[in-house]
């Protein structure tokens, strides 16, 4: 018997409805026998709980089997032109399309596909709170670290889709960059982060562990722990080069400290009109009339999901408006430097 349908079978011990235990060929081992695992613990204390957990995974499943039984990319995009089809269809659609233009432009798998992964992080999120209520820490540890491949997968999916419709960008570049969005939608069921782009996963993990301190406004301290929590170093060794612009060294300073270019230039000029050396996170809250949440992230990969989609406004803007700042975000500078050089992510 195999492993997917071995998890099938013990699933039904907590269905309000056995006949239903859905087919879960769309985990992995280690995420369908965590499923079972964390259901069978919240079962033993609250069966509605666990039932109402096995519905949401049956919802999955439908949403999985929407991308499985979707046309592939290739036969999808055939069937709307003439002649014979190529990856390369799809990679120079996407370089002439603006990514606010993307959806009404890309095969209906891509769509479903996105939609499947949000349910996953959110059926994921849903088991985490219910695991934190019973005190289960080893099970719930290995919930938030499928949360955050989950979340970082999207995240790169992102990055990816802003390098590849960038009108400005490097021709290969971008080309590069749809072959690898093309690469995750075909393959939305199986391909994650560290099949993908693990040094991006390597420093969002690193950078989840540096909590931003300011002083002196210089960023040393946060520097050496995004070094110390082990941080891919093609990364920091990027940003500490000789040929690297001011733009990219801002935006290295907002991926560091978690705020904005100008709020970081705002607090600089407090510390020289101040007279003082180093500026404290709950001065600097009063000196950028921050209160309560919207001061620095908190650590976690939806806080950094949200960083950066704020980075990359705040980045579209400055370049629209021509602005001072950086006009991309820290990870966009790196990885579109490794695709350049066809660079392994």
């Amino acid at each position: 018997m195999g492993a997917c349908q071995e998890r099938r079978i013990a699933l039904t011990c907590v269905s309000v409805d056995p006949e239903t235990a859905p087919d879960l060929f769309f985990l992995d081992d280690a995420e369908g026998s965590l499923i079972v695992a964390a259901i069978d613990e919240v079962a033993a204390v609250d069966p509605e709980h666990a039932a109402g957990l096995r519905e949401f995974l049956v919802r999955l499943a439908r949403s999985a089997d929407l991308v499985r039984v979707s046309p592939s990319l290739a036969s999808s995009l055939k069937s709307r032109q003439r002649g014979a089809f190529s990856e390369e269809t799809l990679v120079d659609a996407l370089c002439r399309v603006p990514e606010y233009d993307v959806e009404l432009h890309v095969p209906t798998k891509v769509v479903f596909g996105q939609a499947y992964l949000i349910a996953k992080i959110n059926f994921f999120k849903a088991i985490g709170y219910a695991l934190e209520t019973l005190s289960a820490g080893a099970l719930y540890d290995r919930v938030q670290d499928e949360i955050g491949q989950s979340i970082y997968s999207k995240l790169a999916e992102e990055l990816f889709l802003a390098i590849a419709t960038d009108v400005h960008g490097t021709p290969d570049v971008r080309h590069r960059a749809a072959r690898a969005l093309y690469d995750i939608w075909e393959n939305r069921l199986t391909a994650e982060i560290d099949d993908f782009a693990p040094v991006l996963e390597s420093i969002w993990q690193a950078r989840n562990q540096v909590r931003p301190v300011l002083g002196t406004m210089r960023g040393t301290q946060e520097f050496f722990r995004l070094v110390q929590a082990r941080c891919d170093p093609r990364f920091v060794d990027y940003f500490a080069g000789d040929g690297v612009g001011d733009e990219e060294r801002q935006a290295f300073e907002e991926f560091l400290f978690g705020i904005a270019h100008e709020e970081i230039e705002k607090l600089r000029e407090h510390l020289d009109e101040d007279g003082r050396g180093v500026v404290s996170v709950e001065e600097a809250k009063t000196v950028l009339g921050r209160t309560g949440d919207s001061w620095l992230p908190s650590s976690g990969p939806q806080s950094l999901y949200t960083s950066y989609k704020r980075r990359k406004v705040k980045a579209t803007y400055r370049h629209l408006t021509d602005s001072p700042g950086p006009k991309k975000t820290a990870e966009e500078y790196v990885t579109i430097a490794l695709l350049l050089r066809g660079a392994k992510l």
